[in-house]
């Protein structure tokens, strides 16, 4: 997608003026902004949307990153970001958005629209490694797996090679009951 097919609100137009051409017809809001309603919503198109909200040296991970890659047709109210670099960041954060201080390495990222997004099958394992705080990622988990059924087996096997980390068991039987559901 070509950048000039995303708007932002305080851009060229403002967001009433956004707001009408989405009532008309001629718009529909994506994430932060907007493109023309006969473009095609692809991960690009959605990462590009909430680049403002991904601050430097970090990766969108969780909801956001399966959100990204075609889960949902809504983002998440909360977006969630993870170092991508080694070094500790000080990131200047909108109240909507929380970072994950671990550090992903470059290997499980990859780059859509101008943003860091954790790979799909990271993405799918972090959301299931989650699951004993939060049981709200099982949403993004199925709707993750009904995009591509193969990332539930790629996460069961990196699960069970995981050792001594919170939340294996539970990830593992989530992931097993996704699978079988999504057969």
């Amino acid at each position: 997608m070509h950048p000039a097919f995303l708007y932002l609100p305080g851009g060229a137009l403002t967001e009433p003026e956004l707001t009408a051409a989405r009532l008309d017809g001629d718009l529909f809001d994506i994430g932060e902004g907007f493109i023309p309603a006969d473009l095609v919503e692809a991960p690009g198109t959605r990462a590009a949307s909430i680049a403002t909200l991904i601050p430097t040296d970090t990766a969108a991970s969780g909801p956001t990153a399966a959100w990204i890659h075609g889960a949902g047709d809504a983002p998440p109210a909360i977006h969630h970001v993870r170092r991508a670099v080694e070094r500790r960041i000080r990131a200047n954060l909108p109240a909507r958005v929380i970072l994950h201080d671990t550090s992903v390495p470059p290997a499980e990222l990859v780059r859509l629209g101008g943003v860091l997004v954790m790979s799909p099958a990271r993405t799918m394992v972090d959301l299931a490694l989650g699951l004993h705080r939060d049981e709200s990622l099982l949403r993004w988990i199925v709707l993750l797996a009904e995009l591509d059924a193969t990332l539930v087996r790629t996460a069961v096997e990196r699960v069970d090679r995981l050792a001594r980390v919170p939340g294996t068991r539970a990830a593992r039987a989530a992931l097993v009951r996704t699978e079988l559901r999504t057969r």
